[in-house]
């Protein structure tokens, strides 16, 4: 047997934003339920509600499902095969138990129009929802950070615990707009930002939050991405190059970039904050990601893969190397995660040798650790060189590997000091 569930809004305010149709049907309908009573709008309205159940239940979840079994129920036994179901605002946005019960096949659904909060909220902004793109997302929907673009619509902002981890999924310092009790007498449009958001104590079912702008990393890639192509288009030298003639830059990047952040690390390690140091690493590490942007335009432009491809590939590959985060393996330390991690990778590459992949051409010092890593991993036995200058610089490799110092880092740290004492003594004699 199935019935019918006509489920009407009561609008986002005040029973100024009751339809005519709406009203008519609760002063007609043989069965009415209402979701909650606690609403502007509901005042009045002779009808059960189901506000008791939400002290009762576990999770929202659980309650939405409930009552969602109860309205199937009462549709099923009603005389007329049909109950009135009555929420806040539209049946349309941002009801869960409207779309759990289009999911069933035991009854039908009908939703009347009605006046929803996104129109009162941009009657409030004075805003056209289409002509700024605004979109509509669920505080409770997930614990991500936000994404851009923006403008944001966030609802279900109902206590300032909710607003607390909503500042938590925003940039810090975001402006926003706390959107409260709109439609009614004490409506207040709240300008602050995302460090304030918690201090608004007066959140209740009324409250919702509007973000005018969200600059995420997808619309900053997406940016320089068109940035990249425009290049292509128009400026002869970058119209010039290839992946070969770029490899030089990359290599020159990627060591301009390795001795910013080993600046950077000497300020963290000082305990220092230094916003010169910071920029740098952060212009740096833009030049290395420009040099990665251009080599997918090329690689774009030539049918073989795009930036797209490229950030899904290493996600997806980054996926299958952590299932101690993705799966059910259990790992108990970080050295746990690296035998993992080589043995995934070995597999995943058909490869015979944990040598296979090795970039032979890297720095000595650097693939010696890398190498000694993989050997002493395997348990193998490699005798010392006979000879003594060489089997005394393995010794100290070996010793500075086991100790975990970094022999690369210290070395190149005592020849910037070097270079800093000739730019000294060169000043002197300049002032001579």
């Amino acid at each position: 047997m199935t019935g019918v569930i006509r489920v009407v809004g009561l609008g986002p305010g005040d029973a100024g934003h009751v339809t005519r149709r709406t009203q008519e049907l609760l002063t007609t309908a043989p069965v009415v339920r209402l979701r909650t009573r606690i609403h502007p709008a509901a005042v009045g309205v002779d009808a059960p509600s189901y506000d008791s159940w939400y002290e009762a239940s576990d999770s929202f979840d659980a309650l939405y499902q409930r009552i969602v079994e109860d309205l199937v129920g009462l549709a099923q036994s009603s005389p007329t095969g049909e109950v009135l179901y009555a929420v806040p605002g539209s049946p349309v946005v941002a009801e869960q138990t409207v779309v759990l019960l289009r999911q069933r096949d035991d009854v039908s659904v009908i939703c009347e129009p009605a006046v929803s909060v996104i129109d009162v909220a941009c009657a409030a902004l004075d805003i056209d929802p289409m002509a700024q793109g605004l979109r509509v997302v669920d505080a409770l929907e997930s614990a991500e950070p936000f994404r851009g673009p923006g403008p944001l619509l966030i609802l279900q902002t109902y206590a300032p615990e909710v607003l607390a981890t909503v500042a938590d999924r925003l940039p810090r310092g975001t402006g926003v707009v706390i959107l409260h009790h709109l439609g009614l007498a004490d409506q207040r449009l709240v300008v602050t930002n995302a460090d304030e958001l918690s201090r608004f104590g007066a959140a209740d079912h009324l409250t919702s939050l509007y973000v005018p702008g969200l600059r995420g990393a997808g619309e900053a890639i997406e940016d320089l991405v068109s940035f990249m192509r425009r290049l292509r288009a128009e400026c002869p030298w970058d119209q010039e190059q290839t992946h070969e003639s770029l490899t030089k830059h990359l290599l020159e990047e990627s060591y301009e970039a390795l001795d910013a952040l080993s600046a950077l690390a000497a300020m963290v390690a000082a305990n220092d904050e230094d916003p010169e140091v910071v920029a740098h690493v952060e212009e740096e590490l833009g030049d290395v990601l420009f040099q990665i942007i251009f080599h997918a335009a090329l690689a774009e432009e030539e049918d073989r893969f795009s930036f797209a491809t490229l950030a899904d590939g290493v996600r997806d590959k980054l996926t299958g190397r952590h299932p101690h985060v993705f799966g059910d393996v259990v790992v108990t330390s970080a050295d746990d995660v690296v035998a993992n991690w080589e043995t995934l990778k070995q597999h995943e590459k058909g490869r015979s040798s944990v040598l296979d992949g090795v970039a032979w051409s890297q720095p000595a010092l650097t693939l010696f650790a890398k190498v000694q890593a993989k050997v002493e991993r395997l348990g193998v036995d490699v005798a010392l060189p006979s000879d003594e200058r060489t089997r005394a610089l393995v010794t100290l490799m070996k010793r500075s590997t086991d100790e975990g110092f970094d022999l690369e880092a210290a070395l190149r740290q005592y020849v910037l000091a070097m270079a800093e004492r000739i730019r000294e003594i060169e000043s002197v004699s300049k002032n001579d």
